[in-house]
């Protein structure tokens, strides 16, 4: 769970009214966690074209919004562990149909089954695991992620797009659906809009596909920083560089809108983007060294922050 940053560490954040992350998974989790202690002046726009593991299987079965990213983020934004967050991991064992669930999942497919809003639903386990901060869905209706190959043919799905040997030409939304309108209202209402880390292909750059979030972004007023990974992906993804990963997501803006990057200090590039302004860092956790230290993510976010605004 989130460590505390201490309040000298982030003065500038402390003076941000709204700050919007985009991503899914665990580096979504990760920034939420680290900025947690910002409360209801963050919000989470959430990827939800996952199809793989308790998700996948849902979906599979019972179709609806892919719910993996945002329990992933419900959870690790909890600051005081409790028995209802402990019940909302829980992750059943055995060989039975139900092994492999994860009860978070099912019980925020439930409520969709009764009708209810996706984002309403999240609201209402916000509630249950006192989360002060917004998390939102990218989109309420069912979508999945997929790739045009540099052979013609094009594949479907999180999963094969992550197992795929070659970068894609270009990755788009099957069906193409509506954004969520309070996760656009919030990217109008922020001040500063994080991108990352996680799987740049199928975390980050989902919830950007989305017309409506598309043009929202390019009329946003606010400084956009990337977050890069801390180690190589498991992906075609591990392919791109920082630069590639920051041209993806201004081509598909139609204009260049990220203003800051944040790297793992020694994986900063070669060359520097002209107008980019760049944080290097150690940033590693000491537990998971994968994973970024929330402490030091923060203090990352709040210098770069006093760079962009200068």
């Amino acid at each position: 769970m989130s460590d505390l940053t201490p309040h000298s560490r982030h003065e500038n954040l402390d003076k941000i009214n709204k700050i919007v992350a985009i991503g899914g998974g665990h580096g979504l989790g990760r920034v939420m966690s680290a900025l947690s202690f910002m409360k209801e002046r963050l919000t989470g726009i959430v990827t939800t074209t996952d199809n793989g593991s308790s998700t996948g299987r849902i979906r599979r079965q019972q179709g609806g919004i892919a719910w993996g990213d945002l329990r992933n983020c419900l959870n690790q934004i909890i600051t005081e562990p409790s028995t209802a967050s402990a019940l909302f991991e829980y992750r059943f064992s055995g060989s039975g149909e139900l092994a492999g669930h994860n009860l978070g999942n099912l019980m925020l497919k439930a409520l969709e089954n009764m009708h209810i809003r996706p984002t309403e639903g999240v609201n209402l386990i916000r509630d249950l695991l006192h989360v002060k901060s917004f998390i939102i869905p990218m989109s309420e209706t069912p979508v999945h992620l997929a790739a045009s190959l540099p052979s013609g043919s094009s594949v479907v799905g999180e999963v094969e797009i992550d197992d795929l040997t070659e970068i894609p030409n270009s990755i788009f939304l099957v069906p193409l659906v509506s954004a969520t309108p309070e996760a656009i209202q919030a990217i109008q209402q922020a001040e500063i809009i994080l991108f990352g880390p996680g799987s740049f292909l199928t975390s980050i750059m989902p919830p950007i596909l989305l017309p409506e979030i598309i043009d929202a972004l390019r009329d946003s007023q606010a400084k956009k920083i990337f977050i890069d990974n801390l180690g190589v992906e498991h992906s075609p993804s591990a392919a791109l560089s920082l630069q590639d990963r920051i041209n993806w997501i201004n081509e598909t803006v139609g204009k260049n809108i990220i203003d800051g990057a944040i790297v793992q200090n020694g994986l900063e590039p070669a060359q520097k983007n002209e107008g980019l302004t760049l944080i290097a860092r150690r940033l590693r956790a000491d537990d998971v060294t994968y994973r970024h230290d929330r402490t030091l993510l923060c203090k990352a976010i709040d210098d770069l922050i006093e760079e962009l605004i200068r």
